[in-house]
This record gives structure tokens, C-alpha cells and sequence, in this order.
């Protein structure tokens, strides 16, 4: 268990629950692991690095004991359905939180734009998420409960040069999420979306923690961009009871720049 006095939810929320996190071992997929455990729960993580993942249990100790890992390349289909049979099956047939985080952006101009480039980033940003989801739900209907967090983005409802198939991806799994809902609410099973603003990850600070992205941050009422702790946060919250009412939604977490 950490020592964070900061972490705002009690050690036991998500006590005895199984949560699948796709690309769980980088970025933000490191904060949601970190929080999901901290909440009680035991991970698997879905990913391709195991290098990765073991640097995270060497950086997060706590983790060690609670966090499993189970290889894939998520832009296949093949692979990303053997993942989600390894996933049920880590959880012993009922996997209790589904936390579809792994994406990757590919940019350009769509005059531009490759068909690979394209078909990549739909892969692993919808069609990932599809078919894990497609494998979990079985044992969620089963259990009558179950999460489904899908990591959107505020791309999915704004327009952004050069970011073609990165915005489409998350306007489709926006979508995804709703009919997620209309389908398996019914089985007390809730699904959404966080969309949120730049997440200022060691990559995210790479590419907008200069003068790249300081117009966007001028836009941005709040003035900055999103932590990932916040973004982790938030899908605790979507993982536990106090969230039942909420299906089908995208909660942006963008300072409020979707309204200017």
C-alpha cells in the first residue's frame, strides 16, 4: 500500500475487485494502475512492454503483488482478443472494472494522411476497446456488475488540425461508450468516457509543456493542462458505487475549453 496522504478515496473502496487496464504501464495508464490498487483493487495490465511494467513495480513497490501483466500489441485483432480471454481468465471469468486506456496518436494533415497511419490509430483507439470490452461484458452480465471506463479525449469533441485520426478515434469511442449503455445498463453494468485536455505525462510535457502549448492553455479558462493523477482519480470514481447514476456519459476534464 502507498504512503500517499494525498490520495483523496479510502484503501478499501475498491476492495476485491478485478480491473483491467489496457496500456496501464505508461503515461497515464501508470497513475490509473497507482490509483486503482491504492482503491483496493487488484490490476492486470494489458500492454506491450514488459520491460515497462516492471520499471513501474520497481518505481511503485506497491503495486508489487497487486498488478499482473498480460502481453499484446492491441493494434492487432488477433492479439487483442487472445488479451481479452487472458483478462477474463486472470479474473477468474468476472472481471469487475474494464479500464480501456491505451491509444496512440499519429498526426498529419489530411491531405496527407496514410491509410497505415490511419487504420492504426482506429485500431488501437476504437477497435481495441470494442473488443475488449466485447470479452469482459460476458462475465459482467453474468455478475449483474461491472465498469467500463474508456479514455477518451477532448479531441473526440473538438475539431484539431493534423489530428484527423486521432479525433475521429475518439468520437468513436464516445459513441461506443453510448451504446454500451443503451445495451448493458440493463445489467447494471455502467459505461463512460473521460475526455480529457493534455495530460501532462513525461511525453505530454515533451510536446506542450513549452511554447506549443501556450495557446491552448490562453484558451483554456483554468490556465493549465490536466495531471495525471486527476485523470486517475476520476476513473476511481467511475469504478466505484458513488458513481451508479452516471451512464453513457464523456466527462471532459478540459478546464472548461470545449465551452469557449
Amino acid at each position: 500500500m502507498s504512503s500517499d496522504d494525498t490520495f483523496p478515496f479510502r484503501p478499501t473502496l475498491l476492495a476485491n475487485r478485478r480491473a483491467v487496464v489496457t496500456g496501464g504501464n505508461d503515461g497515464i495508464g501508470v497513475a490509473i494502475t497507482c490509483a486503482l490498487v491504492k482503491a483496493g483493487a487488484s490490476c492486470a495490465v494489458v500492454a506491450r512492454s514488459k520491460a515497462k511494467f516492471d520499471a513501474m513495480l520497481d518505481t511503485h513497490e506497491f503495486l508489487q503483488g497487486s498488478a499482473d501483466f498480460i502481453q499484446a500489441d492491441l493494434e492487432s485483432a488477433d492479439a487483442t482478443i487472445s488479451a481479452g480471454k487472458a483478462a477474463v481468465a486472470w479474473a477468474d471469468g468476472h472481471v469487475d472494472i474494464l479500464v480501456n486506456n491505451a491509444g496512440v496518436a499519429l498526426l498529419g494533415p489530411l491531405t496527407e494522411y496514410g491509410v497505415e497511419a490511419w487504420d492504426k490509430v482506429m485500431a488501437v483507439n476504437a477497435r481495441a476497446p470494442f473488443l475488449m470490452a466485447q470479452a469482459c461484458a460476458p462475465g459482467m452480465i453474468e455478475q449483474r456488475a461491472g465498469k467500463i471506463i474508456n479514455i477518451s479525449s477532448q479531441a473526440g469533441t473538438i475539431g484539431i488540425a493534423d489530428h484527423a485520426a486521432y479525433c475521429a478515434s475518439k468520437a468513436a469511442i464516445d459513441a461506443l461508450t453510448r451504446v454500451m449503455t443503451v445495451e448493458w445498463a440493463k445489467h447494471n453494468i455502467q459505461a463512460n468516457s473521460i475526455g480529457p485536455t493534455v495530460v501532462m505525462t513525461e511525453m505530454g510535457k515533451r510536446v506542450w509543456g513549452g511554447a506549443a502549448g501556450e495557446p491552448m492553455r490562453q484558451r483554456t479558462p483554468i490556465g493549465r493542462f490536466a495531471e495525471p493523477d486527476e485523470v486517475a482519480n476520476m476513473v476511481v470514481y467511475l469504478c466505484s458505487d458513488a458513481s451508479n447514476i452516471l451512464c453513457g456519459q464523456t466527462l471532459l476534464m478540459e478546464g472548461g475549453l470545449t465551452i469557449c
